[in-house]
């Protein structure tokens, strides 16, 4: 189960994630960058203190969105991410791939 809470400021977006991320619901994440990226929104932050597991899914899902925010000059941040969220983060590789922010409002105000 996961919430996806989506806030609109003038130069980001922060999208808000909070429960589990898996290969159930890794779609409504997608879905959720696939309708900012379709109103042209590319400046886009992760809030991940809420999320206490992410698969596989939910990673490619985020690198997915990245890859499209940045061709089209922007960019995919991540911000507080979970004790277990910044351990997966690191085993897969991804904290090198992603700036990531201490807080949302440092992270939105990067842009």
């Amino acid at each position: 189960m996961v919430e996806i809470n989506t806030e609109q400021f003038k130069r980001a977006d922060l999208i808000e994630l909070i429960g589990r991320i898996d290969s159930g619901n890794a779609s409504e994440l997608e879905e959720t960058f696939q309708g900012l990226a379709n109103d042209g929104r590319y400046n886009l932050v992760l809030e991940l203190s809420g999320v206490d597991y992410m698969s596989s899914a939910g990673l490619r899902a985020m690198v997915a969105a990245l890859r499209e925010c940045k061709k089209h000059r922007g960019d995919l941040r991540l911000a507080s991410p979970s004790e277990r969220m910044q351990e997966v983060l690191d085993l897969a590789g991804l904290d090198t791939v992603f700036s990531i922010y201490d807080e949302a409002t440092a992270a939105v105000g990067s842009f």
